[in-house]
Formats: C-alpha cells, structure tokens, sequence
C-alpha cells in the first residue's frame, strides 16, 4: 500500500496544506487544483504514480484544508497564490519539477512557469487552459460579466457557481456514465465554500479570473522558447474549457501528446485508468525514474 502523508507547513504566516507521497529522491510532480475543490482531487491519482514520482499536491489559500483567511487578510489574485506555492516548494527544497495543472491551476502553474522557465521539467494539462479557443462562451458569459462591471446583477450570475447543482454539473456534465462518480465530490467541495467568509475568497477570484487571458502570449512565447514536453488530457465532453483548448496547444509546441477522453471536466474521477496510463508513458518519456530533484 502507498503511504500518502498529509501535511501543512507555514508560509507567510498562513497555514498550507498539502499532500505527499513517493521516495524523497524521486522525480517531482507538483499537482495543481482547480475550482471547486482542492488536493482531493488528486486523491486516486497520487497513489497510481507514487511508486516511481515524488508527488506533491497542495490546497491554496481559501480551498481545501488550508487556511482561508479573510479577503481583508489576504489578496486573493492568481499572482498571489501562485507565490504561496512558490514558497512552499522552497521550503520543501524543490528546485526542479514536472507539473500537473487543471483548471485554475493553469493560472498558477502558468506564472510558475513564467518566473522560473528553468525549474519546470515537463507539464501535465488537464483541463488546464492556455488559448482562448479553449473558453466555452456559455460558461464564461457570466464571469466575464461580472470581472467587467461588478455589481449586484452580474455577482447574483456568478453566486450560482456555488450551488450544490452547479457543483455537481461540474463533475457529471460530459461524462457518459455519471454513477461513477462519487457523490461526495461535490458534496465535499460544496460544504467547504460554505465556510463563513469563503464565498468573497472566492468572487474575488473570478474578478482576478479576467488578467489570465492577457498573460496567454506570455504563455505561448514560453512554450515556443523552452518547448517543454506537454501532455494534454481532456475530456472531450468539457463544458467549462472545451476541445478546441486542448488543441491549440500544438500551436506552439508540435510535439505535444494530446488525448481527448470519454469524460468531462473532473476526468480523473470517471476515467482516472485510462489517464494514469497515459501520464505515466508520458513521465517515463520526459523524467528519469532515476534522477534526484
């Protein structure tokens, strides 16, 4: 059995959970939630790859079992959560890795990526946009609304994310057999944003959800520069980032792996073998089993 250890450590004075697992010397792979839920998202994946890689996955700020401190505490920007994972893997003493990001851990892997080209060894994308050909219309509509003007109007659109149906949309939506995911997923993700204070976390992202799209050229220069191995695994009935953003990856980096899979936007949790299969090809391609951090 793989021993998984739960964790937290102290950065800027905040408390940061995270899960570990894997021999210390291992290649690392950073995981990287997204909206709403946190490191449990990872929680099949990380033992399927923990034999041969040192996994880390943390909760950010405001998500998860890490501390959610007020807005008027903390900034919650995608810049600013992106330097609490930067710091903790300096604390951790992770100086070189390959990364798993989905959904907002896009924007967060992305500026990453963009403030140390040099430490990041390859990246797994799993619903994790970089194009704008990615965006479903339908979907962002109403945040882009709201990150435009917000008021009264565009904020009561935005609240329905919260629901405990729209939650549950996320992760059967797309999927071809929606009784295999668990319930609890949502349930889970659900009871956390109900915590005192959680639902202005998180407006104020989908606010700051608004400066990731003009970090994209950024993005694509890097990709284009370093030509990092990227994976790309998505489910192919994905309502939030569609298709169309999987693709455009081979835009800038032509031998990119991409996958689209009989799932939707949570595809480890209806097709997590099917996914494990390729991103472990994948890591054995690009890291070395063998090599330390």
């Amino acid at each position: 059995m793989i021993a998984v250890h739960h964790r937290t450590a102290t950065v800027s004075g905040h408390r940061v959970f995270y899960r570990e697992a894997g021999q210390s010397d291992a290649p690392v792979v950073v995981l990287l939630h997204g909206f709403p839920t946190s490191s449990r998202m990872f929680r099949n994946l990380i033992p399927a790859l923990a034999d041969r890689y040192h996994l880390l996955a943390p909760d950010y700020l405001g998500f998860g079992h890490s501390d959610a401190p007020s807005t008027e505490e903390f900034d919650y920007t995608f810049d600013a959560l992106a330097g609490v994972v930067e710091e903790l893997l300096d604390q951790l003493g992770v100086s070189r890795y390959a990364m798993y990001v989905q959904d907002y851990g896009a924007p967060i892997g992305w500026r990453l990526a963009l403030r140390r080209p040099h430490v990041v060894r390859a990246i797994i994308t799993q619903s994790g946009n970089a194009y704008d050909e990615g965006f479903v219309a339908e979907f962002w509509r109403a945040v882009w609304a709201y990150a435009d003007g917000p008021g009264p109007e565009t904020e009561a659109a935005v609240r329905r994310a919260f629901d405990l149906e729209a939650i549950r949309w996320q992760y059967v939506t797309g999927v071809s057999q929606p009784d295999m995911v668990d319930p609890d997923t949502w349930v889970f993700d659900h009871a956390l944003l109900q915590r005192e204070g959680n639902d202005r976390v998180q407006l104020a992202l989908f606010r700051d959800y608004a400066t990731n799209p003009p970090l994209y050229p950024a993005v694509h220069e890097y990709f284009r520069t370093t030509q990092v191995p990227l994976l790309a695994i998505w489910g192919a009935g994905d309502r939030i980032f569609g298709p169309e953003g999987a693709r455009a990856f081979a835009n800038d980096l032509p031998d990119a792996e991409i996958h689209l899979l009989d799932g939707g936007h949570f595809l480890l949790e209806s097709e997590l073998d099917t996914a494990v299969g390729y991103i472990r090809g994948f890591l054995g391609r690009t890291l070395s089993a063998t090599t330390a951090q």
